[in-house]
């Protein structure tokens, strides 16, 4: 291929070859011709796009598998963007007819696929040059949605994330259209959808406020529905999705950084979402699961309200995202708050209806302190970290009556505090001895009592609070 020194294809040698070997002629052109096109001379282009933009197009037409079809995508954008565009608005309409095109039988799905993997990979490419052609394509792409099979239904979740990347704002028109859509496919019987549909609404945070402003709480219900039922990979893209859109919530809104004089448009002006109430959006999704009035209502009826634990698992995830999302100067401005929020979780009483859940969330906030205390911060911060701990280990084990009078009343409460210690006591132990010698300054500074209040827990009701408290001593030791 590389001798022939020819962009276009050879059809004439294309023809000898047995039908078997066909294909992979072709692909053997299109790896040629992606890796050509960026570095060839614009007047060698020029000279043959015509042919080239015909033989791409057709070769759309012939059922091409996935690898093919993501080269013949690549060339037609990188055609369009090194050469002329005078054909460019012929191939996005060639694309929309084939959409158009009722034939559902499985031998002309390759055909459709391709062309919606070639509209997602101009858009992408070429942004805004596509000029006012997408509201045609989004269209379509929508009515194909409604009857497509699973392998179609990402496809075009992945083509509509890329037109909302390619064109940012300036389709801020069928952003609510795409979204309606992309609502379906989060929660999708076929994995792979819902992966696609959350990267394609995570695209659109950039470019459309409303889904943080008006639609916040609506969306945050359907990802703690997307996690129901989910694997790994949608765990971890809705996850993300979840995250960034309540990080979303707490940058500065365009408007403040204007200067003084200038005026603020009240249309962009939206309510603005407090800390505690975007954290509070995530705690409803780990104790609750996000689930509707009624279901809950439901359930607790029947005594099994326990929260699905794959919800729980991706809330988890959503955490670590959310703070890794803001920063650790952000951290280390709300580090009180956000570890008392955390701890706060575990000590629920419906984060722990069970002993098996009670374990299963002691090791989702384990996860979630190790992630971002033990990961995002720097060796002051977490000294500072291991003071706010201690204070927290010291205020919980006031709060217990000793009182063998009141064991009734108090038992309850101390059942569940033992977890929010075995937590607060475990993260202690772990920043301990990454520390290492830097921590002899907690155990000087006798305002913190620091292994007082460890030595405390020890006499704790709960075997495993005293535990923690041991395992905590000796981490104090060996560092």
């Amino acid at each position: 291929m590389e001798l022939s020194h020819s962009l276009t294809l050879n059809e004439e040698a294309l023809k000898q070859l047995p039908e078997q070997k066909r294909p992979v002629f072709i692909f053997e052109w299109l790896r040629y011709l992606e890796k050509v096109l960026p570095v060839a001379q614009k007047s060698d282009i020029k000279s043959c796009q015509k042919k080239l933009v015909q033989q791409l197009t057709e070769h759309i037409q012939g059922s091409p598998g996935p690898p093919t079809r993501k080269l013949i995508a690549s060339c037609l954008a990188t055609l369009f963007s090194v050469g002329d565009t005078f054909m460019l608005f012929d191939t996005v309409n060639a694309c929309n007819d084939i959409l158009k095109n009722k034939d559902d039988s499985p031998s002309y799905l390759p055909t459709k696929l391709a062309a919606i993997c070639v509209l997602g990979s101009m858009y992408e490419k070429l942004g805004r040059m596509m000029g006012r052609s997408y509201e045609e394509t989004v269209q379509i792409l929508i009515r194909t949605l409604r009857n497509a099979e699973s392998q179609a239904r990402a496809e075009i979740m992945i083509t509509l994330e890329k037109v909302c990347a390619g064109m940012g704002t300036a389709i801020s028109n069928v952003h609510k259209d795409i979204y309606k859509a992309t609502k379906h496919c989060l929660t999708d019987r076929v994995m792979a959808v819902r992966v696609a549909a959350a990267k394609c609404v995570l695209e659109m945070i950039n470019h459309a406020p409303f889904l943080y402003q008006t639609e916040l709480e609506s969306l945050a219900t359907l990802c703690f529905r997307a996690f129901d039922g989910s694997n790994y990979e949608v765990r971890c893209a809705v996850a993300k999705l979840l995250g960034t859109l309540l990080a979303f919530t707490q940058q500065p809104p365009e408007g403040a950084n204007k200067k003084p004089g200038q005026p603020i448009s009240t249309k962009n002006q939206a309510r603005n979402v407090s800390l505690d109430e975007a954290l509070g959006i995530l705690m409803s999704g780990f104790l609750r699961g996000g689930v509707s009035f009624l279901k809950g209502t439901g359930e607790i009826i029947k005594g099994s309200s326990s929260v699905n634990r794959e919800v729980r698992v991706g809330v988890t995830h959503s955490y670590v995202v959310f703070v890794q999302f803001m920063g650790s100067v952000w951290l280390e401005r709300n580090l009180s708050t956000f570890l008392m929020h955390v701890l706060d979780l575990v000590a629920n009483p419906k984060a722990a209806s069970s002993h098996v859940d009670a374990v299963y969330s002691r090791k989702c906030i384990n996860f979630i302190l190790r992630s971002i205390i033990g990961k995002m911060l720097g060796e002051k911060a977490q000294t500072s970290a291991c003071k706010e701990l201690i204070h927290i280990i010291a205020k919980q084990m006031n709060s217990i009556d000793f009182n063998p009078e009141n064991a009734k009343d108090s038992n309850q409460e101390t059942l569940f505090s033992q977890h929010l210690l075995v937590c607060a006591l475990q993260e202690l132990g772990s920043l301990v001895l990454g520390l290492g010698t830097t921590a002899q300054s907690l155990l000087h500074d006798h305002s913190l009592n620091s292994i007082d209040a460890t030595c405390a827990v020890l006499v704790h009701p709960c075997a495993a609070a005293r535990l923690a408290a041991a395992w905590g001593l000796r981490c104090f030791c060996v560092a």
